[in-house]
């Protein structure tokens, strides 16, 4: 028995629907995670707005590494906790505080305790950058004791500012005019104490010994030192200065190519004739081999 017209048009339209596989559309988009992030537990809550909390206590709770950034922001409103400065160190170098709270603490911190904080582990990368860059920042305040002691112990970042040091101390004695090699001797220090440091990267080296304020004895001092000096990258960094001696560019260009040499050189603030020596010296080539 033969379908009427009617029946075989329908037929043939829920036959293309089941083809097409469809289903209802809030079957088949992907579902969203509609699940809100967790609340922290009410009694974390409670214990960091306590305005009778207590060193001790704010200490352990800082602790704990899992505290959630909630907890951590009313701990910093938290006036009576905040007057502690080591709940103020702990609250800046716990891994979950918000940079809006760690930044802004770590500017009121001293010399050391920004030091403390840039060389936590458990402190993110940008907090430890904004420590140190307020840390660099006050290196003009300190007393030579102290910054023996950052030249030492600090960051690479620190130690490659320090580098610099010796030459802010002999503007500061021309200023005065006071002639006191003593100091100059102890700004020298710093200088040698910070090459030592082994958070210092090569990289910073080249930085500090390409920079305008580079003086002649870190150029010096770079040039001889038993790590640094036989490093290609800072020869050729050394090269480029102002400051490097005629016998020290004679040695550091021998293992360069003259045209490298050359393409170096013209970037290079060496007076002329010592560039014209070295160039001269290159294009000679090495001597004769012995028969």
């Amino acid at each position: 028995m033969g379908l009427a017209p009617s029946d075989a048009g329908t037929t043939a339209m829920s036959d293309n629907e089941m083809s097409d596989d469809k289903i209802p559309e809030d079957e088949t988009a992907p579902r969203e995670n509609l699940a809100a992030p967790p609340t922290p537990p009410p009694d974390l809550l409670r214990t960091a707005a306590n305005p009778d909390l207590t060193e001790d206590l704010a200490l352990a709770l800082l602790k704990r590494s899992d505290l959630p950034p909630e907890v951590l922001e009313l701990l910093a409103k938290n006036v009576n906790a905040l007057k502690s400065r080591k709940v103020k160190i702990a609250l800046a170098s716990h891994p979950h505080t918000p940079r809006h709270v760690s930044v802004p603490l770590a500017r009121q911190f001293y010399i050391f305790d920004l030091m403390k904080v840039a060389l936590s582990p458990t402190v993110p990368v940008d907090v430890k950058v904004a420590a140190d860059d307020v840390l660099i920042s006050r290196l003009k305040t300190v007393t030579i004791g102290e910054r023996l002691t950052l030249a030492r112990r600090g960051s690479g970042r620190v130690a490659a500012a320090l580098l610099l040091d010796v030459e802010d101390i002999g503007r500061k004695i021309d200023d005065a005019r006071i002639s006191d090699a003593a100091t100059v001797a102890r700004g020298t220090r710093v200088m040698q104490t910070a090459l030592e440091n082994p958070r210092l990267t090569e990289g910073l080296v080249i930085n500090s010994v390409l920079r305008p304020a580079a003086s002649a004895a870190l150029v010096s001092a770079v040039a001889q030192h038993v790590k640094w000096s036989p490093r290609r990258e800072v020869r050729a960094a050394l090269l480029r200065t102002e400051h490097l001696s005629l016998a020290r560019a004679l040695e550091f260009s021998q293992e360069i190519a003259a045209s490298l040499l050359r393409e170096l050189l013209a970037s290079s603030r060496l007076p002329a004739q010592i560039k014209d020596q070295l160039i001269h010296e290159s294009e000679k080539g090495p001597p004769p081999a012995p028969c």
